[in-house]
């Protein structure tokens, strides 16, 4: 709970180390000793394209469109790229260069709207694996400097530097430095450095000078570098909370500050008020998290086209297999295990539904989770076309954890049977025995037999390729 924005965590004594679960280490001192940075790589996708590509440098390019999109052979000299105004289809933007943003291009617009704005950019598709290898070879720079980092995705991080030494002589400028030049001749990429007393000032910074910048602000600096600043750059203060603080009149971080706490803990709630006033005033005592673990892993997918249930069954069936395996296969390679799988829909009028069923063991066997998303796809109804197919395991769990300590993280509810003995499915076929806390078996769904949806819904799910049971 120490990173949602509608939380506070309450500062232990100065260079405290706190177990925030049984996966999670955090380091913590209090905002005037505190030197954090926030790295985040400038388009860091498409500045590592640019390496394989150094001709496309100061051209508009974008990344997205899956990997039908880009090069047409493989020479060198003569390569040809794939232009912007050449895509038909659905895909996004990954990442666009600076070129390209210049045209109103952003992460997240539809490539056919980019093509709009600039037809004759160029579009290349996304290489994930390299994209990888760059995230890990930027952050062992960044270790060898200072080893308390907060990985925030592949491109981003949070880094401690309280405790290098000389770092607070200059609020950090020398060490910021160092990063900045190590990653560059490591991997030839940039990046841009934000340095403050805590996590939220220096997130807000790191964007304010991209790209390849560094900009420092001190608790002292807030009123002439940050309150001037747009409500919306605080993280967390989503679009409707924005248009929110509009209508109030509030459109600056300093016109939030100025607001009293009674006034925004009446319009937003005592939680989420009291942290938008906090955040105005450079408040934010979130630690440096070492460690942390994912809740959660999943695919989905966006079709090129729409696609009908029954008309369509073979090439559903056959995505829907994929991204159950797909979803196995990151299970496994980081060593973890499930005991919640989902379903996510998106019908051609972009109504959007999920369904997750848990099971009383844990499993990272693609069969498995294909079974049970099955049994999910069940309880919705496939009258209409599908724009998305998507399937998520959740309630996760390191196998090694599981197996030596015979448990699962998560608060035990209510309903949960005493410890007894269960297997964990894995996709080496090997079973491990741990004792572990299942829920008790669901009650059955009378209202759904009754109105007799169970056999439209069998019916229904067959349309995907699935085995109903009579």
């Amino acid at each position: 709970g120490h990173d949602l924005p509608g939380l506070r965590c309450r500062s232990p004594a100065p260079g405290a180390t706190l177990a925030v679960s049984d996966f999670a280490t955090v380091t913590t001192e209090t905002d005037a000793n505190r030197l954090i940075a926030h790295l985040d790589m400038d388009a860091f996708y498409a500045s590592v394209e640019l390496l394989r590509h150094p001709e496309l440098a100061g051209q508009p390019v974008l990344i997205g469109g899956g990997r039908r999109a880009g090069p047409t052979n493989d020479l060198h000299e003569s390569q040809e790229f794939s232009r912007l105004k050449d895509y038909a289809g659905r895909g996004v933007v990954t990442t666009a260069t600076y070129a390209a943003r210049a045209f109103g291009i952003h992460s997240g617009m539809g490539l056919m709207k980019a093509a709009a704005l600039c037809p004759e950019a160029i579009l290349l598709p996304a290489d994930f694996e390299e994209y990888r290898r760059h995230s890990r070879l930027f952050k062992a720079c960044i270790a060898k400097i200072s080893p308390v980092i907060e990985d925030r995705g592949i491109d981003e991080v949070f880094i401690d530097l309280s405790a290098v030494p000389d770092a607070k002589e200059d609020n950090g400028r020398q060490v910021a430095l160092d990063i900045k030049q190590r990653i560059r001749a490591e991997t030839g990429l940039t990046c841009s450095i934000g340095l403050s007393p805590n996590k939220l000032l220096s997130k807000i910074c790191s964007d304010l000078r991209k790209p390849d910048g560094l900009t420092i602000v001190t608790m002292d600096d807030i009123p002439r570098m940050i309150w001037p600043l747009p409500a919306r750059r605080i993280k967390g203060v989503g679009p409707k909370a924005a248009a929110k603080l509009e209508n109030l009149g509030i459109h600056t971080i300093g016109d939030l500050a100025r607001t009293p706490r009674t006034e925004l803990v009446e319009t937003f709630g005592r939680s989420y008020g009291s942290w938008l006033y906090e955040s105005a005033q450079g408040h934010d005592d979130r630690p440096v998290v070492t460690n942390r673990d994912p809740k959660s892993f999943s695919r989905e997918t966006t079709f090129e086209h729409d696609l009908h249930p029954r008309l369509d069954r073979d090439k559903l069936g056959r995505i829907f297999t994929r991204l159950c395996e797909q979803v196995a296969n990151d299970l496994a390679r980081k060593g973890f295990v499930a005991r919640t799988v989902g379903l996510k829909l998106r019908y051609d009028d972009f109504r959007t539904i999920t369904r997750d069923q848990s099971i009383n063991h844990f499993t990272a066997e693609a069969g498995e989770i294909r079974r049970i998303a099955g049994e999910c796809l069940k309880r919705v109804p496939l009258n209409r076309r599908l724009r998305l197919l998507g399937v998520r395991v959740g309630a996760v769990v390191r196998l090694e954890d599981l197996a030596s300590h015979g448990r699962f993280s998560g608060a035990t509810r209510r309903g949960v049977s005493p410890p007894i003995r269960r297997h964990c499915r894995c996709s080496n076929r090997k079973t491990t025995w741990v004792e572990i806390r299942a829920p008790r078996p669901p009650a059955t769904d009378t209202r759904l037999q009754r109105c007799g949806r169970a056999t439209t819904a069998r019916r229904l799910s067959a349309s995907l390729g699935e085995k109903s049971n009579p």
